[in-house]
């Protein structure tokens, strides 16, 4: 651990095989690596690592040649100096705006992935159906990497995109009612108030209804900066550091549907592609790209709660015929005892007659 610079200066100055050199240095690297903690550059690596596949097989009277010339360049090239800035590395204190935005989070204690799985399996409290298992794994892990986030920052349309995809995806859950469980598990295991998120999607949907596209362009851009699209829009320009998620994406997706632009994915890339880029100055591509995911998964789904529906419907078909098939056997038996009971009030008739006239 008490390899420096300037040993690494020494090491290219001893009379030593050059390999000896590279295994020397690499061993160093490890070894600040795990002492220290510390990260030196990866090209550095790169070229040591090129360096030694390009005399490993040379003969041992070729290695100890002069290499004063392959040395300087490979300082020269490595850079002491930033590699001694990149030892001296210390997060969060980076003179840049970033940094200094988000510095004070350097060492924060963050909750895993593997708590909120388990938050959330206590808040739920039963088995997920084995059909939904991979997908709910999903939404959890993917949910809590985003709230996790520095520069995550919740707004209403945010939060009717999440209630969106979890309607999208929940709602043909084979257990009644528990859809609803999942999303409220789900909310707490990551620290949401369900409450608070349902109230923002709300207040943001009602707003929505009677729009047209031009009314949510108009907010988007900036023109009516007192509606709560505007002001959502503004704090996103606002933000140097705003963080796209895909919930953001599908919010937007909602807003789309309820001012009558076709819900398909042809229809809808260029209006994304125009609000995040052209209104509110942001990249486009992951919304897009999450665009035509969310068009693709419903589909998907669609096309399995239609199969669903007709399996559904041929097992009431089946029902209905086999009660059909008990209700004939039934009236066929009800015949069959009829008939017999006739026969034996006939029998006994002719048996009571026989007797009187003997």
């Amino acid at each position: 651990a008490s390899f420096t610079i300037d040993s690494a200066s020494q090491l290219f100055n001893h009379n030593r095989p050059f390999p000896v050199f590279v295994t020397t240095l690499c061993f160093a690297y490890t070894t600040l690596s795990n002492n220290s903690k510390m990260k030196l550059s990866t090209s550095a690596v790169t070229i040591l690592a090129a360096i030694s596949s390009s005399s490993a097989f040379t003969p041992v009277q070729n290695v100890r040649a002069p290499m004063t010339s392959l040395q300087s360049s490979a300082l020269d090239t490595l850079g002491i100096e930033n590699l001694e800035a990149e030892l001296k590395y210390k997060a969060g204190v980076a003179d840049t705006p970033f940094a200094k935005k988000y510095g004070h989070l350097a060492g924060a204690k963050v909750k895993t992935v593997g708590e909120a799985f388990a938050d959330f399996t206590k808040e739920f409290g039963y088995t997920v159906n084995a059909l939904y298992k991979n997908m709910v794994t999903d939404i959890v892990g993917t949910t809590h990497l985003i709230i996790v986030n520095a520069r995550f920052s919740k707004d209403a349309v945010w939060s009717l995109g999440i209630l969106t995809a979890l309607d999208l995806l929940l709602k043909n859950y084979p257990e009644a009612g528990v859809g609803d469980k999942i999303a409220s598990a789900l909310f707490k295991s990551v620290g949401l108030d369900e409450d608070e998120i349902r109230a923002e999607a709300k207040a943001i949907e009602e707003w929505a209804q009677g729009k047209t596209k031009a009314d949510i362009e108009a907010a988007l851009s900036g023109d009516d900066a007192s509606s709560p699209l505007g002001k959502i829009a503004a704090s996103i320009k606002d933000e140097e550091f705003w963080m796209y998620s895909r919930y953001f994406g599908i919010g937007l997706l909602r807003i789309m549907e309820i001012v009558g632009i076709e819900m398909d994915k042809d229809e809808v890339y260029p209006v994304m592609e125009s609000w995040m880029s052209e209104k509110l100055g942001k990249s486009h591509l992951t919304a897009c790209n999450d665009s035509d995911m969310f068009f693709k998964v419903k589909s998907k789904l669609d096309m399995m709660e239609t199969m669903m529906k007709e399996i559904e419907i041929r097992e009431k078909k089946r029902m209905a015929e086999r009660l059909e098939e008990k209700a004939e056997a039934a009236l066929r038996a009800a015949e069959r005892e009829d008939k017999m009971k006739a026969e034996i009030e006939a029998e006994a008739k002719a048996n009571r007659e026989r007797v009187e006239a003997e």
